[in-house]
C-alpha cells in the first residue's frame, strides 16, 4: 500500500512544528504567543480612561 504523499508532507509538517514547540519550551520555560498584537500606548483607550476617572473620583467619606 503507497502512502499518500500529501500525508507524509503533513507529518514532516507537524514533527517540525512539535520540534519547534519543544525547542522553545527549553529555551524560555514556556509556549511563546506570537498572535498576540500588542497595544500602542499613543491609541485612546475609552475603557481605560473610564476606570481611572471611575477610581479618581471616588467620595471617601460622605454623611449626611
Amino acid at each position: 500500500m503507497k502512502k499518500n504523499p500529501q500525508k507524509i508532507v503533513m507529518q514532516a509538517v507537524k514533527a517540525s512544528r512539535k520540534q519547534s514547540r519543544e525547542d522553545e519550551i527549553k529555551t524560555y520555560g514556556k509556549l511563546l504567543n506570537f498572535s498576540k498584537v500588542a497595544v500602542s500606548k499613543k491609541i485612546y483607550n475609552r475603557k481605560k480612561t473610564k476606570a481611572e476617572n471611575r477610581n479618581d473620583n471616588l467620595p471617601f467619606s460622605v454623611s449626611v
